[in-house]
C-alpha cells in the first residue's frame, strides 16, 4: 500500500490465534487475541490494515523477538516476509482482532498459514495503518473492489449511517463468494467467471449513472482495474482527489515485495498520464 497521510507509528504487536472460520470457498477469516494485542486499536478508519511477519525460510529469530536487531545483525535475505492485510473488524472488549485472507490452496504465504492456523498459534505483526472512513457529509458513496477490498469495503458498509446513499460494486470468482454484511446498502456482486480481473467491475462503475452532489469513493483491489477506474474518476469525471481513496491493494503477475518495489514508480507514471504531470528521473 502507499504511504499516506494519517497512518499510525507501525507498532509491533504479538498475537495467538483464537478462532478460524472458512467464510467462502476463496476466504479465510482469523480473529486472534491474547495480552500481546494490550494497546492495539483499529477504531477511526474503515481500511485500517496490519502487516504480518512471517519468518524468512531457515530463518530462527532469538527472543524475546526484536525486530530492528533482526534487521540490524541478520542479512537481509533472513528477515521476516510481510504480507498487508486489512482489518476486518476490532473489537476491543474481548481485545479481538479479525481478519480475512483469500486463499488459493498452497499458493502464496499468508493464505496457506490462514488455512493451517490453529488456536494458540502465534503471529507477529506492524500496525495499524489506514487512512480512509466515509465521509457521512458527503451526498453519496461509492464503493468499488476486488476480494482483496472486500473487508474493507465491509466495514465501511458498516460504518455508514442508514438510509446512506451509496453504490457498491464487488468482484469476486462466482456467487458462492458472495457475503453478507450488517448493511441496509444494496450491493452489485460482480462474478467474474473466466474473465480478467476487473474487466467487469469498469464495466459497471462506466455504466452507472452518477447521482448529483459530491461523491466520496473507494476504489482499491488490482492495479490494472484500479487505473481504469481513476481515469474514469480523476479525468473523465473530473471528482477532486480528496474525495478519492483510491489505490493498487496488489499487482497480478507480482508478490507483495515485487509490487511494493515497483508501487511508487507506477502511480508517479500513472499520474503523470492522467493528469498531465511529470515523472521524476
Amino acid at each position: 500500500m502507499a504511504v499516506r497521510p494519517g497512518r499510525q507509528a507501525r507498532r509491533l504487536h504479538s498475537a495467538q490465534v483464537v478462532r478460524t472460520e472458512r467464510l467462502t470457498p476463496n476466504m479465510q477469516r482469523v480473529v486472534l487475541g491474547g495480552d500481546g494485542l494490550a494497546g492495539f486499536t483499529a477504531d477511526t478508519c474503515t481500511d485500517h490494515y496490519v502487516k504480518l511477519l512471517f519468518p524468512a525460510d531457515g530463518a530462527v529469530y532469538p527472543e524475546p523477538f526484536d525486530l530492528e536487531r533482526i534487521r540490524a545483525e541478520f542479512p537481509r535475505e533472513h528477515w521476516p516476509v510481510t504480507r498487508t492485510y486489512t482489518v476486518r473488524d476490532w473489537n476491543p472488549v474481548p481485545g479481538e482482532l479479525t481478519l480475512d485472507f483469500v486463499v488459493h490452496g498452497e499458493e502464496g504465504l499468508a493464505g496457506p498459514w490462514a488455512l493451517r492456523a490453529r488456536p494458540g498459534d502465534t503471529v507477529r505483526f506492524l500496525g495499524p495503518g489506514g487512512a480512509y472512513t466515509p465521509d457521512v457529509s458527503a451526498d453519496w458513496h461509492l464503493l468499488a473492489g476486488d476480494e482483496s477490498a472486500l473487508p474493507a469495503i465491509g466495514r465501511s458498509l458498516e460504518r455508514l449511517p442508514d438510509g446512506s446513499r451509496a453504490h457498491v460494486f464487488i468482484e469476486v470468482a462466482g456467487p458462492e463468494e458472495e457475503q453478507k454484511f450488517d448493511s441496509d446498502v444494496d450491493v452489485v456482486w460482480l462474478h467474474r467467471g473466466n474473465r480478467p480481473t476487473g474487466e467487469a467491475l469498469v464495466e459497471a462503475v462506466r455504466a452507472l449513472s452518477f447521482p448529483e452532489g459530491r461523491v466520496h469513493a473507494f476504489v482499491h483491489g488490482e492495479a490494472a482495474f484500479v487505473k481504469d477506474l481513476r481515469r474514469l474518476l480523476r479525468v473523465e469525471r473530473a471528482i477532486p482527489r480528496e474525495h478519492l481513496s483510491i489505490s493498487g491493494y496488489w499487482r497480478l503477475g507480482h508478490n507483495e515485495e515485487g509490487w511494493r518495489a515497483v508501487k511508487p514508480e507506477w502511480n508517479a507514471r500513472i499520474e503523470a498520464e492522467q493528469e498531465g504531470g511529470s515523472v521524476a528521473a
